[in-house]
């Protein structure tokens, strides 16, 4: 039988820190190389290619934080709602810089922070199930806030379940969490908080991940 996964207050904070730093990472890094060009070419062509780079990767690092303050972050006092508009603005941003499309069906309402924060966890692993891109659908199958039926459907080539998801989702022992790993736990113990429970479902070239 599985064993629960038994992560400290401290390891957990830790790991979703690290998971936040992991995705800003790569545009912060652009935007040091593009400064440095900047420094240190005369070329007009390469300066303007550097300013370019600046651009899209500060606007790309600012979505991600954006995103992570939302569906990591306090968000609010104890007990907080969030307004779903501000989930799916930031959910539009995070999103063009993925390889798969967002269609958001969820309309807009006030609702418990935690259950919007799984909302945009369930968001991450769908876009995991489609890595050569494709179409996340994401719904409310019942728009009673303080019963809400979530379903997303992410939709493209080679659709699949990754490894090890499942099982952290339930927030079983698996063999290692890392800041990878961390996510899908995270968004287990988000589903624990809110009193659902989350199922997925490979279906041809689709995943379909409900959580009520």
């Amino acid at each position: 039988m599985a064993k629960p996964i038994d992560l400290s207050s401290l390891d957990l904070a830790a790991l979703i820190a690290s998971r936040v730093c992991h995705d800003i990472i790569s545009p912060v890094g652009a935007i040091t190389n593009g400064l440095e060009v900047l420094d240190e070419e005369n070329s007009e062509d390469m300066r303007e290619f550097a300013m370019d780079l600046i651009r899209k990767s500060a606007k790309q690092a600012s979505a991600k934080l954006q995103f992570a303050r939302l569906a990591f972050g306090a968000a609010g006092s104890a007990g907080a709602e969030i307004d779903l508009g501000d989930a799916h603005s930031v959910s539009a941003g995070y999103m063009e810089n993925e390889k798969a499309n967002l269609v958001w069906n969820v309309p807009r309402l006030l609702m418990g922070k935690n259950k919007v924060k799984l909302l945009l966890n369930l968001l991450l692993i769908a876009n995991q199930c489609i890595p050569r891109g494709g179409t996340i659908n994401v719904e409310m199958t019942n728009t009673d806030a303080a019963k809400p039926i979530f379903r997303l459907t992410a939709e493209g080539l080679n659709a699949r379940i990754p490894t090890m998801i499942a099982d952290l989702i339930k927030n079983e022992d698996v063999e290692r969490i890392d800041a990878h790993a961390i996510q899908p736990a995270y968004a287990g113990l988000l589903a624990d908080d809110s009193n659902m429970s989350i199922s997925m479902e490979k279906m041809d070239d689709s995943v379909i991940i409900t959580a009520e």
